[in-house]
C-alpha cells in the first residue's frame, strides 16, 4: 500500500503544473482600465521596443521617450473596438537601481455607435438563401457600438461563403464606414457583388497510369455539373492521401481558362511504392515480447486490388493472416475482402490453435461509416480447464462502425463505435448454435489545462441453444488485462468450473475512464479506473475493479504505456504492472 501512495504521489507531482518561476523584469508595464481584449490589445501596442533593454541595463532616456508616446499608442489599439476617442495617463517610477514600473490609467471614453448600416447584395447570387441570411444577420445594426474586428470578421465569412456557393468572384467593390468622432457616431456602407456562379468540368488525372481510371475517379468529392468548392476539392486531396497509395497529391482547378463558367480540374499523382515490407517489435504484458512483419501489395494485376499479410510471433501468441481486397462501386471504401488465418494463443487460462476463412462485403456510408456483411469458417481446437476438443463452425453476421478521429498519429479529440451482430445453428453446419452482439466504443475528450478525458467500453451478449462448454474458446467472453481490466492478468476474469478452473463466459462487460496531462510535447502522466467482468447471468453478476496511475511516451514509430493498477474492492488487493510497446519502420 505503501508503495502505490508513494508512486501516486510521484505522478501527481509530474501531473499537476507547478507554479512559474520568474524573474523580476528591468521594466513592468501596468495597464489599468480595460480587460479582456482590449487588454490585450493595448498590451501589444505597448511592447518594449528591442534594445530598450540591453543584457538587463535599461536605456533611461529612451524608456522616458517611450513613456511619452504610449498616449499616441493607446489610441489605435482601442479603435477596433470602438472607441475612437480614448486617453491614458503615464507614470514611470524607478522601483530601485535598473527597475521601473510604467503605469498605464487607460480612459476609452464613450464608443462610437453604428448609426446606419446600408447592406446591398447584388449579381446572379442576390437571393441565394444562405448569403441573404448572413446579411440578416450581420452584427453590426444600428446603435451597436463599431466593433471593427467584428465587421471584418463578418465581411470575411460572407465572401467565403459566397465562394463556397461556386461565385468565384465575389468581393466588396462598395466597403466604407465613415467615422463621425466628434458626433459619435458612424455610417456603414457595404456592397456585395456575387459575379456569376461557376461550375465544376470535368477532372484531368495525371500520373498513377498504373492504376484504373474508374478506380482513380472513385476518389472525387465532386462531379461534372455541381456546384464548384474548394471544400471539395480538399476533400478530394483527403480522399487520396488516406489511401495511403499515394505519396503527394496536387489539385490545380483552372479557375482563369473556364468555359462557360465551367472550371476543369487537373490532378497530379505520384503514387507511393507499390510493394511495402514492414517489421516491428515490442512488448507486451498481455502477448510478451513480440516480432512482427507486414507485407503490402497496394495495386496487384494492376487492378487496385490490395493483397496484405500479417505475421506476428509473441511469446504467448502467435497469427498469420492474410486479406485480398477488391474495389468496386463508386464508394472509396466499398470492397469485397476474403481473408485467411491461423491463430495460436498459449496462456494460463486456455490454450487454443484455430483456422479461419472469411469473405466481407464492405460499403462506405461517408463522415466515417462503414457496414458489412460477412461469413466466417472457423475450425479450432482448444484446451481449457482441462478439456480438450475442436470445434467448426459457420458464422455469418453483420457489422457497423463509426470512426471520427482527424489526427490518427495522435489524437487530441474524437470518437469511434463499432457493433458486430453473428450466429450460427446446427443447419447451417455449425456444431452448436448461437446469436451473439459485440459493442465496443471510446471517446476522447480534450479538457482545459492540457488534460484530456478517454473513455472506452465493450460489451458482449450471447443466446444460446446448447451449453458453454460446447462454445469455441474465441466465442466465449473474458476480461482483464492491458487493454481491458488493469490490475488483473489477461483472459482471467470470468466465470470458473467446480474445480475453479476459468471457462469464460456468455456475456461480458468492461468500462474504463483515464484522464492525463500533457508533459511537455511527447510525454503524459495519466490516472485510470476501470470496471469490468465476464458472466453467465445478466441478472447476477460481479464486476472487478482496477485503478492506478501510468506514464505515456509518443514516439513517431510507436507510443510507449506504462501503467501500476491496484485491484480494487477485493480482501487481499494486489498491484500488476502492465507494459506496451511497439516500434515499426
Amino acid at each position: 500500500m505503501r508503495l502505490f501512495f508513494s508512486f501516486l504521489f510521484l505522478t501527481l507531482i509530474l501531473i499537476l503544473p507547478a507554479p512559474p518561476a520568474r524573474a523580476a523584469e528591468p521594466v513592468e508595464v501596468v495597464i489599468r482600465g480595460v480587460e479582456e481584449e482590449m487588454l490585450d490589445n493595448v498590451r501589444v501596442a505597448l511592447g518594449l521596443p528591442p534594445g530598450l533593454v540591453r543584457e538587463g541595463t535599461v536605456n533611461r532616456r529612451w524608456l522616458k521617450r517611450f513613456a511619452r508616446q504610449v498616449p499616441k499608442k493607446v489610441g489605435p489599439a482601442l479603435e477596433p473596438f470602438g472607441y475612437f476617442a480614448a486617453d491614458a495617463e503615464v507614470a514611470l517610477e524607478e522601483l530601485e537601481k535598473n527597475r521601473f514600473r510604467l503605469t498605464v490609467e487607460v480612459d476609452p471614453g464613450e464608443p462610437v455607435r453604428v448609426r446606419l448600416v446600408r447592406f446591398e447584395l447584388v449579381g446572379p447570387g442576390e437571393e441565394a438563401s444562405s448569403l441573404r441570411d448572413m446579411v440578416k444577420d450581420f452584427p453590426l445594426r444600428e446603435g451597436a457600438v463599431l466593433r471593427q474586428d467584428r465587421y471584418e470578421k463578418a465581411k470575411g465569412s460572407l465572401k467565403a461563403r459566397a465562394l463556397d456557393l461556386g461565385y468565384l468572384a465575389a468581393g466588396f467593390p462598395t466597403h466604407e464606414i465613415l467615422v463621425h468622432r466628434g458626433e459619435g457616431w458612424a455610417d456603414i456602407d457595404l456592397v456585395l457583388e456575387t459575379g456569376p456562379r461557376y461550375l465544376f468540368g470535368h477532372a484531368l488525372l495525371l500520373g498513377a497510369e498504373d492504376y484504373p481510371k474508374g478506380f482513380l475517379r472513385r476518389f472525387l468529392a465532386f462531379s461534372p455539373g455541381e456546384v464548384f468548392s474548394h471544400a471539395r476539392l480538399g476533400q478530394t486531396q483527403l480522399n487520396f492521401l488516406d489511401t495511403d497509395r499515394f505519396r503527394e497529391v496536387l489539385i490545380t482547378p483552372r479557375i482563369e481558362a473556364a468555359e462557360d463558367q465551367r472550371v476543369s480540374v487537373e490532378i497530379h499523382l505520384a503514387p507511393s511504392p507499390r510493394r511495402r515490407l514492414r517489421p516491428g517489435i515490442g512488448y507486451g504484458t498481455d502477448t510478451g515480447a513480440r516480432l512482427s512483419l507486414e507485407y503490402r501489395d497496394l495495386n496487384v494485376f494492376h487492378r487496385a486490388h490490395l493483397l496484405e499479410g500479417d505475421l506476428l510471433m509473441a511469446e504467448l501468441r502467435q497469427s498469420l493472416t492474410s486479406s485480398y481486397t477488391i474495389p468496386w462501386g463508386r464508394n472509396i471504401q466499398t470492397a469485397t475482402v476474403l481473408r485467411l488465418g491461423y491463430n495460436r494463443e498459449d496462456i494460463d487460462t486456455y490454450e487454443t490453435q484455430s483456422i479461419f476463412a472469411e469473405g466481407e462485403v464492405v460499403r462506405d456510408y461517408g463522415k466515417g461509416r462503414r457496414g458489412s456483411v460477412f461469413l466466417r469458417l472457423l475450425q479450432e481446437d482448444s484446451t481449457i480447464a482441462d478439456d480438450d476438443f475442436r470445434s467448426r463452425m459457420v458464422i455469418p453476421g453483420i457489422r457497423y462502425s463509426r470512426r471520427r478521429y482527424p489526427d490518427t498519429v495522435r489524437p487530441k479529440e474524437g470518437y469511434h463505435f463499432r457493433i458486430e451482430v453473428r450466429g450460427g445453428h446446427q443447419s447451417l453446419g455449425s456444431d452448436t448454435g448461437l446469436v451473439q452482439t459485440l459493442v465496443s466504443g471510446n471517446a476522447l475528450l480534450p479538457l482545459p489545462g492540457r488534460l484530456s478525458l478517454f473513455a472506452r467500453m465493450d460489451g458482449g451478449l450471447t443466446l444460446q441453444n446448447e451449453a458453454l462448454e460446447e462454445f469455441p474458446v474465441s466465442l466465449r467472453f473474458f476480461a482483464g488485462g492491458d487493454q481491458s481490466v488493469r490490475g488483473y492478468a489477461y483472459q482471467s476474469l470470468a466465470p470458473s468450473d467446480s474445480d475453479g478452473e476459468v471457462v469464460g463466459g456468455k456475456h461480458v462487460l468492461v468500462g474504463s475512464l483515464e484522464l492525463e496531462r500533457a508533459l511537455g510535447e511527447n510525454w503524459g502522466g495519466a490516472l485510470f479506473y476501470d470496471i469490468g467482468n465476464a458472466f453467465d447471468s445478466l441478472s447476477e453478476y460481479e464486476l472487478a475493479q482496477g485503478a492506478g496511475i501510468g506514464i505515456r511516451r509518443y514516439t513517431p514509430v510507436g507510443p510507449v504505456r506504462i501503467d501500476l493498477a491496484r485491484q480494487v474492492g477485493q480482501k487481499d488487493p494486489s498491484y500488476r504492472l502492465h507494459l506496451s510497446v511497439g516500434f515499426g519502420w
